[in-house]
């Protein structure tokens, strides 16, 4: 698996938390179409079809905590 940058970290360590790419992108201050473009990059590099699922398996892997 190809790592995460520290962005798609942060990124998926706040949808971990339960939060939408809207108050994600408040958060950071980026725009929300900035945070799905990390979002789907976290996904595809962790082989993930959905947010929760990437979110799990980054969780699994020791990824985020």
């Amino acid at each position: 698996m190809k790592p995460l940058t520290p962005r798609e970290l942060q990124v998926i360590q706040w949808i971990a938390n339960g939060k939408t790419a809207w108050e994600i992108s408040k958060i950071i201050g980026i725009s929300e179409r900035t945070v799905y473009f990390h979002l789907n990059n976290c996904k595809r590099k962790l082989e993930a079809s959905t947010k929760t699922q990437a979110a799990v398996n980054a969780l699994r892997q020791g990824i985020i905590e």
